[in-house]
């Protein structure tokens, strides 16, 4: 049998390595040096100290945009963490038709960001197909500005986030309740347990584990939420620039060839901050619970 050479395994891992150390660990110190430059995207920039961090106190656009982050964690991070559970458990029984309900609940996953910004805009557009049906119904004299009220346009995409991400987390609670004893829940039920004890007593503690998982990813990509603001707006921001979200900000001040990148380099360590305080609170629930 042929003796494998020493350095073998190190080829293999190379590859990563050098993926990891380009496209991450480089990336993200030219980051933190950047925030203290006054850095344009065609290069240049000297180093200004902290002025970009003292700059963060002062920008409004900034106070909105963490507001918007705030609320969009704090309404997603429940309904993202139960509903797909409950969805879990309703698509798990084995009842006519219940692939199709499968599917569907799976098919905005994979929709294309052009064809959900499409739908969207249709459905709550002035002119659209909620505020019509309404007013054909009677339920409003007017159209309600979904697009163009600040609170309204916000709640418009965490509808939107939780719509697109209820298949996806629901896949993952299906996996964790293949390991959620069906005898617990005949003994449970033989002891006389109705369907919510037996739901927070036995199936709640055996995907405990599964839901810390799914409140950390929810919490980040709320955090760090793009797409569905930017789609909703046109890239505006909405009335003002106010219903931006911290990445929108990132965006806004890094684009064009008078890009403030150093600026933008410490909104992006802010956020980084931000990210990782929730993350470590649910870590510290984990291990109590534990």
């Amino acid at each position: 049998m042929r003796q494998q050479r020493w350095f073998a395994p190190l080829l293999l891992v190379a590859p990563a390595v050098v993926w990891l150390a380009l496209f991450n660990i480089w990336p993200s110190i030219n980051t933190v040096v950047l925030a203290f430059t006054d850095a344009k995207p065609l290069g240049g920039g000297s180093f200004i100290g902290t002025a970009n961090f003292e700059r963060l106190a002062s920008d409004d656009q900034l106070v909105y945009a963490l507001i918007n982050s705030i609320v969009y964690m704090l309404v997603c991070l429940p309904l993202l963490t139960v509903l797909p559970l409950l969805l879990a458990l309703l698509v798990e029984k084995k009842l006519p038709g219940i692939t199709f309900f499968r599917t569907a609940f799976y098919t905005p996953v994979i929709a294309s960001a052009v064809v959900v910004a499409l739908i969207w805009n249709w459905l709550l557009d002035d002119r659209g197909a909620i505020n019509a049906i309404a007013q054909s119904l009677g339920f409003l004299s007017g159209p309600l500005p979904f697009l163009t009220d600040r609170w309204l346009l916000l709640f418009s995409a965490i509808s939107l986030t939780v719509w697109k991400g209820l298949g996806y987390y629901m896949i993952i609670y299906l996996s964790a309740l293949g390991n959620v004893s069906r005898e617990l829940h005949e003994a449970a039920a033989v002891d006389g347990a109705g369907v919510f004890r037996r739901f927070m007593a036995v199936t709640v503690p055996g995907v405990r584990n599964t839901m810390l998982l799914i409140m950390v990813l929810i919490t980040v990509s709320a955090l760090r939420v793009f797409s569905e603001l930017f789609i909703l707006t046109n890239g505006t921001g909405g009335p003002g620039g106010r219903v931006m979200s911290v990445v929108m900000l990132i965006q806004m001040y890094s684009r064009g060839f008078t890009g403030d990148l150093g600026y933008a380099s410490a909104l992006s360590i802010l956020l980084f901050v931000i990210t990782v305080g929730p993350m470590l609170v649910l870590a510290r629930m984990n291990r109590r619970s534990s």
